[in-house]
């Protein structure tokens, strides 16, 4: 072995026998910086899916491979945010389908342990003029946008990557179970603003 020649690796465990360590592939610069922006947020999202965070490793480190053997189309086809998305959502679904099970995040999550224990603490404070009791009766969508969004602080963009929706889907079952919350509890609408008044 020559001094400086950084392919062959020696390991004492390995009894002096040598082995070509791989360079790195070179990766398109800005395919690397997409990993590093998404990389945390992909393995959440598929961890909160698939319930442990070896799977959702695997699960993320092929859906990356997917994105890398089709990124310069992804590119030319624009709205890269969207399309990588659906990369990862169908990555996680054959996976719960070839285990033929529901998203984890129904059993364990740790959103949806939040929304559990904010759904436990509506049901022991009922009492609070009829709110929380009407916050339960929404319908799923609705109920689960209330209290991201409200109870819960979360930011519009994360509620649409959560539930898989887009976020004007997000917003519109916000307005939904806001205007059951009104109609149920029985309180006025809100004032008509002109549009470009400012009012």
């Amino acid at each position: 072995m020559a001094n400086g020649d950084v392919s062959i690796d020696v390991s004492p465990q390995g009894g002096g026998h040598s082995r070509h360590v791989q360079d790195p592939p070179d990766l398109p610069l800005d395919f690397e910086a997409f990993y590093l922006g998404h990389q945390e947020f992909f393995h959440d999202f598929a961890e909160i899916h698939l319930g442990s965070r070896r799977t959702a490793e695997q699960v993320v480190h092929q859906v990356f491979l997917e994105i890398l053997g089709g990124w310069d189309g992804l590119l030319q086809q624009g709205d890269l945010e969207q399309q990588t998305l659906a990369v990862l959502h169908r990555g996680v679904t054959r996976r719960l389908e070839g285990e033929g099970r529901p998203p984890a995040f129904l059993i364990n999550g740790p959103i949806a342990k939040n929304l559990e224990a904010v759904r436990s603490q509506l049901e022991l404070n009922s009492t609070a003029g009829g709110l929380y009791e009407a916050i339960l009766e929404l319908p799923t969508r609705q109920f689960t946008v209330i209290v991201l969004r409200h109870l819960l602080g979360y930011p519009t963009k994360r509620i649409a990557r959560y539930m898989g929706l887009d976020t004007r889907t997000v917003d519109y079952h916000g307005r939904k179970g806001k205007e059951r919350l009104r109609i149920r509890l029985d309180l006025p609408a809100a004032p008509k603003t002109k549009k470009g008044t400012g009012q």
